[in-house]
């Protein structure tokens, strides 16, 4: 006489059970995303059509002009932007990455000063950016004596994306597997050796995604720049990085502002223009991570 084993239930305790809220909830989110891709195809489509009379040569070649908008440019606003995310990112980036590596790779976190770090890192990240404007005016512009130039526009605006350099180089830091380090350890390297030869390269890839991303906010940032005398008529290329300078979202503003319509159609083209500018940054940023990136 063979015994038969019990029959257990393949399924868990919600196998089978109903949810009739899911559909709903499956069609809010379709929904929410259908609006927001329809917004930005309509606003997009708006600029593009709007600014398409001066999208030429004059856009880039000539300086800005109140008189005479036909001739009117946006050159001193593209180098000016052009200067301000170069050095923002000169000026970040290396802190940014080595503040991670010391969080992620030797820091104790037991330690009350390493907590304090972390957490002020995280909450710095959702400050707003006014309140970065005003903090590198009174510490950069006035208390350094560096005024209001192309310098601490720059430092200003590599505290406002610090942060987010920081969280996302240590994401990076923290993908990479941790058999990789205990294997360069096993073979007699030091930590350092370690992070500088193992890790870092093979977090490389998301560091450089993380940080394009971060300097693609400070690109259409506005708020802090016009604490920090980003003039909205300047008729020069900034020389170096104590003259006076202007950028593209200050333009676009300034040419907003105008009542003739011509200068709202230069604003169209000027807006153009960043977008290009902002998609060549992500574009990169992609490239990297699908170049580089490793499936471990």
């Amino acid at each position: 006489m063979t015994a038969t084993l019990p029959q257990h239930k393949a399924a868990g305790p919600l196998r089978g059970r109903s949810r009739p809220l899911e559909p709903a909830f499956r069609g809010v989110l379709l929904a929410s995303l259908i609006v927001a891709v329809l917004f930005l195809i309509v606003l997009l489509s708006y600029v593009f059509i709007e600014g398409s009379g001066r999208l030429d040569t004059r856009l880039w070649e000539n300086f800005p002009s109140k008189l005479y908008p036909e001739r009117a440019g946006a050159q001193s606003a593209i180098v000016g932007t052009l200067y301000i995310i170069g050095l923002t990112g000169l000026f970040c980036v290396p802190i940014g990455v080595m503040t991670a590596i010391y969080l992620e790779e030797y820091a104790d976190g037991e330690r009350w000063y390493n907590r304090l770090i972390e957490l002020n890192v995280q909450n710095l990240a959702g400050v707003p950016s006014i309140v970065y404007g005003i903090l590198g005016l009174g510490i950069i512009a006035r208390g350094l004596g560096v005024g209001r130039t192309l310098l601490a526009a720059a430092l200003t605006l590599s505290l406002l994306v610090l942060p987010v350099v920081i969280i996302s180089a240590r994401e990076a830091l923290r993908a990479v597997p941790g058999s990789i380090r205990q294997a360069s350890l096993a073979l007699g390297a030091t930590p350092w050796q370690t992070t500088a030869r193992q890790v870092l390269p093979a977090a490389v890839p998301g560091i450089a995604t993380g940080t394009i991303l971060a300097l693609s906010r400070a690109i259409g940032e506005a708020a802090p720049l016009l604490l920090l005398g980003a003039v909205t008529h300047i008729t020069f290329n900034p020389a170096n990085i104590t003259d006076a300078y202007t950028v593209l979202p200050i333009q676009i503003y300034n040419w907003i502002k105008q009542p003739e319509a011509e200068f709202h159609t230069l604003a169209s083209a000027a807006i153009v223009i960043l977008l290009l500018i902002l998609l060549a940054m992500n574009s990169v940023a992609i490239w990297l991570r699908n170049r580089y990136q490793k499936r471990w």
